[in-house]
């Protein structure tokens, strides 16, 4: 009796061990992946959302921002302005420059389970004290996956630096090397 408990026992182990090897993870494993073709569909899908949230800025819809942006959506502007999305709402509908317009487009899409990173490259047209402007730059979003969608819960913007005629350009180092190291590289004293 006892082998015949021992042989069974051991079968038990054995077919269980196999059966956890060759299982699938489950559904709500975090499995990341990233996409960084413009051909994928990741890359797709959260290019519609991104204009359907441009779409919604340009056209002052309300109900359209609501459907990209979480409650809990925080923006951290260009120019370092932290917003929520109430705020977001608010300056959609009450906005004294009607000239704003919003155009992104979705460069990399990495999925962390119920979680995606996009980044990409945006420009927003829109009024200053001196006239009109066009500021161009990089955006990185965080999505949360909710009720078999995306909304944006994170947003930051970084302007992109234009190198013009005017602008000023950095001088090349005269070392050798890339650190200068007064007692390890040539100087002109020490020659």
């Amino acid at each position: 009796m006892t082998s015949k408990f021992v042989i069974f026992t051991a079968f038990l182990l054995t077919f269980s061990t196999v059966l956890a090897q060759n299982s699938s993870p489950p559904p709500n494993a975090h499995v990341a992946s990233v996409a960084t073709s413009s051909d994928t569909p990741e890359i797709h899908e959260f290019q519609k959302i991104e204009d359907n949230w441009a779409i919604a800025v340009n056209q002052r819809d309300q109900y359209g921002l609501e459907l990209v942006l979480s409650p809990l959506f925080v923006d951290i502007s260009a120019a370092g302005d932290i917003t929520t999305r109430n705020q977001q709402l608010a300056q959609v509908i009450n906005g004294e420059d009607k000239t704003v317009h919003l155009d992104q487009r979705v460069i990399t899409v990495r999925l962390l389970g119920d979680v995606a990173v996009t980044n990409g490259t945006y420009v927003l047209h829109h009024k200053t004290a001196s006239g009109p402007m066009d500021e161009k730059g990089i955006f990185t979003h965080v999505y949360q996956r909710l009720r078999n969608g995306w909304v944006c819960v994170n947003a930051q913007r970084t302007v992109l630096r234009e190198d013009g005629p005017g602008s000023r350009t950095k001088k090349k180092s005269d070392a050798e090397m890339p650190f200068h190291i007064p007692l390890f590289s040539k100087s002109e004293k020490n020659q």
